[in-house]
């Protein structure tokens, strides 16, 4: 073999030595563990997430729903849950109060609280609310007893004051400060609206414990300010000589007032609900006699409350009655 083959062999004998060693190397080589995976087989807890509660109500044009919603919020912040509001464009627009649970039940809320518009209306789709699990709470106006049975509404808490006997205490303060023969009216909430019905029962009742008083007119503005003015316009159009008006929420109250300004009327006592603050300026300003504080943020505050109980499997009182407070002149501060 020449000198020149030698070299040449020796040169493949060396590469195969080396492919050889390069794949005994390959073939020992272990898997990496991929970077930040864990040896430990303990699984990792994900945190629940927080109920979701929505509160819905009537409309935030009124400002007792605004005050209702502060309620609701200082709840939230407390108990660390999702809230979310909702309300219709009115307090008359109860279909649209409808379509608002429709929504909430398909994305699959936890709890709701709700101030309906109408008593019998919104109890079909509560009863919907009810069947896909979600805790109802009733708060401000009361759903229909019987009605709910017949749809075999399971029991629902109920939060609000007693409506009549706070209407009584408004309309009687009116009344006890009448001797002389006098006509008196009333200008209602939505019929067919428990709330509205038991304040029209109260001032009805304290009208007629005084034989001077004489109820001449009863007639609904919807609970709107715009809506109140014009009754007004047409209830002393009617009886000029009206001299106690019972108005059955402080919105309505402030349409009438209005009405009777223009008029240069101020010979009218006129009692009504809420204790909003535009009813306390007309008090100081000595135009409104009286109106009922039936605390908003309260209720709201504890429909959370309630609906979070219940979600924890407590037993809730069927009925809360928060008390009134009758507001005047004498207990503004």
């Amino acid at each position: 073999m020449g000198r020149k083959s030698l070299s040449i062999l020796l040169t493949l004998v060396t590469l195969l030595l080396l492919v050889g060693g390069c794949g005994e190397s390959a073939d020992k080589t272990q898997p990496t563990a991929p970077s930040g995976a864990s040896t430990s087989s303990t699984p990792v807890t994900q945190p629940a997430p927080a109920p979701t509660v929505a509160l819905v109500m009537k409309t935030l044009t009124n400002p007792f729903f605004v005050d209702m919603e502060k309620g609701a919020r200082e709840a939230k912040q407390e108990l660390g849950i999702e809230l979310q509001v909702k309300t219709a464009a009115q307090e008359t627009s109860i279909e649209q109060q409808i379509q608002i649970v429709e929504e909430l039940i398909h994305a699959k809320i936890d709890a709701l609280v709700i101030a309906p518009g109408d008593s019998l209306e919104l109890i079909p789709v509560l009863k919907k609310a009810q069947d896909a699990g979600i805790e109802v709470i009733n708060i401000d106006n009361r759903l229909d007893p019987e009605y709910s049975t017949r749809l075999h509404l399971r029991p629902i808490p109920f939060i609000s004051v007693d409506n009549e006997q706070g209407a009584y205490t408004a309309a009687k303060w009116i009344s006890d400060r009448i001797s002389a023969p006098t006509k008196a009216a009333i200008i209602e909430g939505i019929r067919g609206a428990a709330n509205a019905e038991a304040r029209r029962q109260g001032a009805l009742r304290a009208f007629a414990e005084n034989p001077a008083i004489t109820v001449v007119a009863s007639e609904t503005a919807h609970w709107k300010i715009d809506e109140a003015y014009q009754v007004a316009k047409k209830l002393f159009g009617a009886h000029p000589d009206i001299g106690a008006l019972f108005c059955a929420n402080d919105m309505m109250a402030l349409g009438a007032l209005k009405y009777l300004d223009e008029q240069g009327n101020n010979q009218v006592l006129v009692a009504s609900f809420d204790a909003l603050e535009p009813a306390k300026a007309a008090i100081r300003a000595g135009k409104l006699a009286a109106t009922v504080d039936q605390q908003a943020a309260q209720q709201g505050y504890l429909g959370v409350q309630y609906a979070m109980r219940a979600l924890a499997g407590e037993t809730l009182p069927m009925e809360t009655l928060i008390d009134t407070r009758l507001i005047t002149a004498d207990t503004l501060p």
